[in-house]
């Protein structure tokens, strides 16, 4: 106490001064306009730096959630979309929405691991067999397609990437829907290229290649054509159309899984095809 009252009286002038400064520009900025608004604008400037870093610091904490909720959302909005949905019958009256019912649902993951540069790339995403995921489901992405489920575990899942030799994607090609399946020649991840059954000079460049049932749902996007040529096999020519994939694959992390809640039915069903007639 003896050590604050012997600071106040070594610097009581100096203190005096000091508040009588702070009055006199309390007065100037309080009754005199101009020094006033330059005041408000100074501080309202240091007021919009201060929100703007701290804008910054919370946006970048908050992106896992953000992202989740807008995953979340484009779920809602896709299971209303007429892709999501079958036709239960011909000629009949829509009561309580009995006409269709829905065949698709989606489940949202992200990509924590990934390549792009093998033969043969994979993606690892953070579901698994505990919220419902099992191998054959499609996953898509809100630019393309991204590939179907390899392997499950409980917690995660190993995606084959349409980036793959081993990848068959049922796809058709353009308005008049020409189907063919998408491959990879393992050398540039933005392209890929469509082989078809049979020459069609329908096809364009810049057509848009989207997918077919029983991988996908029908239409989602998968690329544009880019080049159309040819290649000799055994039986003559054969057309191939290049593409360039619409999702970059290379940053890619948010996806869906795709749960087609007739594919067991597909499935078994192909298991009556004769063996002589499968290909």
């Amino acid at each position: 106490m003896q050590n604050l009252i012997a600071f106040f009286r070594r610097f009581h002038v100096f203190l005096v001064f000091v508040l009588l400064q702070i009055l006199a520009l309390y007065y100037y900025v309080s009754f005199m306009s101009y020094p006033r608004s330059q005041y408000l604008t100074t501080t309202s400037k240091i007021a919009g730096s201060v929100m703007e870093m701290r804008y910054a610091i919370t946006k970048h904490f908050n992106l896992e959630s953000n992202n989740k909720a807008l995953q979340t959302e484009n779920i809602l909005l896709r299971e209303k979309l007429p892709m999501s949905f079958m036709k239960v019958g011909v000629g009949q009256v829509k009561i309580n929405d009995t006409l269709y019912h829905e065949q698709y649902d989606y489940i949202p993951a992200q990509i924590i691991n990934s390549t792009v540069h093998k033969q043969n790339n994979f993606f690892t995403i953070n579901v698994g067999s505990i919220q419902g995921i099992k191998p054959k489901m499609g996953v898509f992405s809100a630019n393309g397609i991204v590939g179907e489920v390899f392997f499950v575990s409980e917690h995660y899942s190993l995606i084959r990437s349409v980036l793959s030799e081993r990848s068959h994607i049922n796809v058709m090609i353009g308005p008049d829907r020409i189907p063919g399946i998408i491959e990879w020649d393992g050398k540039d991840a933005d392209f890929g290229y469509v082989s078809i059954l049979k020459d069609d000079s329908k096809i364009k460049i810049g057509s848009l290649v989207t997918t077919l049932p029983p991988d996908f749902p029908r239409g989602l996007k998968v690329g544009t054509v880019t080049k159309i040529t040819e290649v000799e096999e055994d039986s003559g020519l054969k057309p191939l159309i290049y593409i360039k994939f619409s999702e970059n694959y290379r940053t890619l992390q948010n996806v869906y899984v795709i749960v087609d809640k007739l594919r067991s039915e597909y499935d078994q069903l192909q298991l009556s095809i004769p063996s002589e007639n499968k290909q």
